[in-house]
């Protein structure tokens, strides 16, 4: 199991010594009320399980133990709490109980809750504290009356233990489980995407090239009909249909470039950043130092990272000049791009910071902004790196 962090020094006890000092008064109210909280936890414990378990044959008991799983979830919660404030115990919150997909059935969300185990690591605690909680709570008294000239150092030690129980069964478990919440947000910002990107592509298509080629459509019904009566007319019309399928064209290149550009596919990283450079209202600088090219959804993500910033550049920043570095550290892609603009930029300021941040995040990347009021902005990103399956080795320039 993971265990918390070392307190800081602020927060650790003092060393034990002969008075009755605020620490060790803490610790004394924190084993005396641990014997009420002990007998509470584990008469919780016991009913959820005895009920939960001797109705497990019937339609409500697992359902009724995977309600009252989450209910120790709540217990845990309060010790740790309890813990914080009078042990002077840092705890990090667990992750979560996972609720699974909605399109997921009844039992397979059952089966989530029924195997938590968080709630079964506060159940463990609160069997574990009734025996324990009862000795402190004895001794304790009795150190009151009898030995209290020792009693700080006892009280010391018992609580030293009540922190070592803390921290291995009501922390969270392990990497595993802290791993597990992540890709449980990423993958719900990975669909969210998805679902946006098609949401854009279909309204580019509706809102663009459909309506043009519908009124293409209409000009050349209407020249058809006066092809032989005004012949003029209908060589003026089949001219301004002319233009619109140009123009219809040039909607659709744009769309399936931002789809996924035939220039990164065809050149790599360095001739499509600087195609998507050369566009940028502000002199842009493109550096590209790579001997391979990653996997092409890596490529692609750094690809319109670079692009999204460079827009923002354009739009928001006030720039007179930018500058783009992409290169590779070991196992990872790092993009760098700087600007001499106003600055003030926040992942919270609606330029879509937030959205490229959770992106990144989505494919365990980081993104890093910095961007003092006055400028100069530079945003940092890291991708991790993956070769081109079954050709890791493929050089730049030689697609």
């Amino acid at each position: 199991m993971t265990m918390s962090p070392a307190l800081p020094d602020n927060d650790r006890p003092p060393p034990a010594r002969f008075a009755f000092d605020r620490w060790t008064w803490k610790e004394i109210a924190y084993l005396l009320t641990s014997l009420p909280m002990a007998i509470a936890g584990f008469v919780y414990a016991v009913i959820l399980v005895s009920v939960g378990a001797g109705l497990s044959v019937t339609v409500i008991g697992l359902p009724l133990l995977a309600l009252g799983l989450q209910g120790a979830r709540g217990l845990g919660r309060a010790e740790r709490a309890r813990a914080r404030s009078m042990l002077g115990v840092r705890i990090d919150e667990p992750s979560r109980m996972a609720r699974g997909r909605r399109d997921q059935g009844f039992l397979s969300r059952l089966w989530s809750g029924l195997k938590d185990p968080v709630a079964w690591r506060t159940l463990l605690y609160s069997f574990m504290r009734l025996p324990w909680g009862v000795a402190t709570f004895a001794v304790t008294l009795v150190g009151l009356f009898v030995l209290w000239p020792v009693l700080p150092f006892i009280a010391r030690g018992l609580t030293n233990a009540d922190r070592a129980m803390a921290r291995a069964l009501l922390s969270p478990s392990d990497e595993l489980e802290r791993r597990i919440a992540e890709l449980e947000s990423d993958r719900g910002v990975v669909v969210d995407t998805a679902a946006a990107d098609l949401r854009r592509i279909e309204r580019d298509l509706h809102d663009g090239a459909q309506a043009r080629l519908v009124a293409l459509a209409m000009g050349l019904g209407l020249a058809k009909e006066k092809l032989t009566d005004d012949p003029e007319a209908a060589a003026r019309m089949v001219d301004e249909a002319h233009g619109e399928v140009k123009v219809a064209l040039q909607e659709l290149r744009d769309l399936a470039r931002g789809i996924h550009p035939a220039v990164l596919t065809d050149r790599g990283l360095d001739a499509a950043l600087s195609a998507i450079a050369s566009r940028c209202t502000v002199p842009v600088n493109v550096t590209v130092d790579l001997h391979a090219r990653p996997a092409q959804a890596i490529e692609g993500i750094a690809y319109f990272t670079v692009s999204e910033l460079l827009q923002n550049v354009s739009k928001h920043a006030r720039a007179t000049h930018a500058k783009v570095d992409v290169w590779r550290a070991q196992d990872r892609l790092m993009l760098q791009v700087t600007d001499d603009g106003r600055g003030g930029a926040r992942l919270d300021g609606g330029t879509g910071m937030s959205g490229l941040a959770e992106r990144l995040g989505a494919v365990d990347g980081l993104f890093v902004l910095d961007s003092p009021e006055g400028g100069p902005t530079t945003v940092t990103a890291e991708l991790p790196w993956r070769d081109r399956a079954g050709n890791g080795s493929e050089r730049i320039g030689a697609a």
